[in-house]
């Protein structure tokens, strides 16, 4: 069989394969069939790129999204991969049918619903193929959490090419769904490959949300280059984005509702920057193909603990070190199970299993890395060091008499009123509608003045309405859940995780791509940035900060030298390597 090390150093610049990639491109080479679960940032795409250099024909990749498409295009051509898109926005199908029927390209990306016509399957009966890939294809399961339909229509294409091996790669997929996805792609058991779903250069922190803007305006404060921040409406995306604007870091909104030109204009602004931050539902970063995301932010809580996997990786891609920083509310679970009451019948148990596993994340006073990898079926050691939990324990206290308390406080009200009223009632705080509703005369009135009780009430009544023991009305009133009965009963107690005060940091923290502050790197950024300007590119798509660093560190004096350092393929080295050695002269 081919060796493909020659391949991985001369195409791609890398020394040797990471993780699982060796055992997946080796099985790719063979003609076998397989599925590679893989973390983002492992290096999904090489493992469908390297075989279709290496075989003769065309690799076919099915791709969830246009913009990921164009993105992934415009990193293959950069190494010298010949590739193409056929999409409905490109105006060279012709151009690119030709190139396809003439075997000059390496690549042929294409969406699940083009790739699962007839017309396409003609088509490629007209030239020889190397491989179909697959990406995203948790897609193709109904228990994904990103269903498409048309990604079920393609086992008929596959299995009309039996000779062509398939590939299909997802960094998002439990048990579950990876049967489904080996079913539904005819892949056998034994060609699954699971590298582990651990992202160790992601910091996890998690935070009871309070002021929502200051909180996240503090963190992109703290974090130099590119962000996004989740917010869960267009109308908080356009108020949140309006209001980081303001603290003069540039700031774009990104939605459903925009129009067509300024949701690509932003993107594009995005996609390009080294440290703009983008505010957008959650409809955005499945399109990018963005390596250098610093930090991810979620204002509000996330479908899903798979989703929450998902939007979370789009940070650090690179390696470099990255935060997921989710602040979040009672009321964000209080609404999510609204919303499972809203769905088909069949669905709802599930949909509550995932929301019970966000509930664990959220409370636990443990590794929340190792909360997150066993719910995917890792076995992590039980701290990471790389998490809020582990960098700064929290401390648990029994709350269980304040939160039978503040149930009963809610209940001899007439389970009509929200949290600060609750509050006022319970720490004998006297005003006109306490008064006029005649609350001042309950037995509940005053009985948790202690200070000690009183710093307890706000995170009781979050843990009572994240616990289904309140649930919230359509007028903003608190009412029993199901779980309350067993509280004031005193069969099930309430242990609050209470988090340390954070200290607020100083603008610009350790997380800087230029860690000790060396001013050659800073004159290859700009020269980088310079030449993905003339390309029409951006800058990571000419080298990461980590070629970068190695170049100041190393500071090679020849395009032998430089051709060592990892990420220096052939072809850059060929285009580029003169440009930033006349940098590094220039510094000496």
């Amino acid at each position: 069989m081919l060796d493909p090390l020659p391949i991985l150093q001369s195409t791609f610049g890398f020394p040797e394969f990471r993780g699982v990639q060796r055992q997946v491109v080796d099985r790719v080479l063979a003609g076998e069939n397989s599925l590679a679960v893989m973390p983002t940032g492992a290096g999904k795409s090489l493992c469908y790129q390297l075989p279709a250099v290496a075989l003769p024909g065309t690799c076919v990749v099915v791709s969830p999204l246009i913009a990921l498409m164009h993105d992934q295009l415009r990193a293959a051509e950069a190494i010298g991969i010949r590739a193409a898109t056929l999409t409905s926005v490109d105006t060279n199908q012709a151009e690119t049918i030709a190139r396809f029927r003439a075997g000059a390209l390496d690549l042929l990306y294409v969406a699940p619903e083009r790739a699962s016509g007839e017309s396409f399957r003609t088509l490629l009966g007209q030239a020889p193929l190397a491989l179909f890939a697959i990406d995203e294809a948790h897609c193709v399961s109904e228990w994904g959490h990103d269903f498409r339909p048309d990604y079920r229509l393609l086992r008929p294409l596959l299995d009309h090419f039996p000779a062509v091996p398939r590939l299909a790669l997802t960094a998002t997929a439990d048990a579950h769904t990876r049967a489904d996805i080996l079913e539904q792609l005819g892949i056998p058991q034994a060609g699954m490959i699971v590298a582990g779903f651990d992202r160790p250069n992601i910091r996890y922190l998690i935070t009871p949300r309070d002021n929502t803007t200051r909180q996240i305006a503090d963190l992109i404060a703290e974090q130099p280059g590119p962000g996004i921040v989740y917010a869960q409406t267009r109308k908080a995306v356009e108020q949140l984005a309006e209001k980081l604007a303001a603290t003069g870091r540039s700031t774009r909104a990104y939605h459903a509702g925009l129009d067509p030109h300024v949701r690509a204009r932003n993107q594009a602004d995005f996609v390009a920057s080294e440290d703009m931050v983008i505010v957008a539902t959650v409809a955005f970063g499945m399109g990018i193909d963005k390596p250098d995301v610093r930090f991810v932010a979620h204002a509000g809580l996330p479908k899903s603990i798979e989703s929450y996997y998902q939007e979370t990786g789009r940070a650090g891609r690179d390696g470099d070190p990255a935060i997921a920083h989710l602040f979040w509310g009672a009321e964000d679970f209080a609404k999510a199970r609204q919303r499972i009451g809203e769905v088909e019948p069949h669905r709802q148990a599930g949909e509550r299993t995932r929301l019970n596993a966000l509930g664990a994340l959220v409370e636990t006073a443990a590794c929340r890395r190792a909360v997150l990898l066993r719910h995917f079926g890792d076995h992590p050691p039980e701290t990471c060091g790389n998490c809020d939990n582990c960098l700064n324990p929290p401390s648990a206290v029994n709350a269980t008499e304040v939160a039978r308390k503040f149930l009963s406080a809610v209940f001899r009200t007439g389970q009509s009123f929200g949290v600060g009223y609750i509050e006022s009632i319970l720490t004998g705080q006297s005003s006109e509608r306490s008064l006029m509703n005649g609350h001042e005369a309950l037995s509940v009135f005053g009985i948790a003045s202690s200070p000690e009780e009183t710093a307890l009430i706000k995170p009781v009544a979050r843990a009572l309405l994240l616990r289904d023991a309140l649930r919230a009305n359509d007028f903003g009133g608190l009412e029993f859940g199901p779980g309350a009965r067993a509280i004031l009963k005193g069969e099930t107690e309430v242990a609050l995780i209470l988090p340390p005060k954070r200290e607020r940091r100083g603008r610009r923290g350790s997380a800087a791509p230029n860690p000790i502050g060396d001013p050659l790197f800073e004159a290859l950024r700009a020269k980088r940035r310079e030449l993905a300007q003339e390309a029409q590119v951006p800058p990571y798509v000419i080298f990461h900060d980590s070629v970068l660093r190695e170049m100041a560190t190393m500071r090679p004096a020849n395009l032998a030298t430089m051709a060592r350092i990892s990420g220096v393929g052939e072809r850059k080295l060929q285009a580029y390597g003169d440009a930033f050695l006349n940098v590094i002269r220039e510094a000496a």
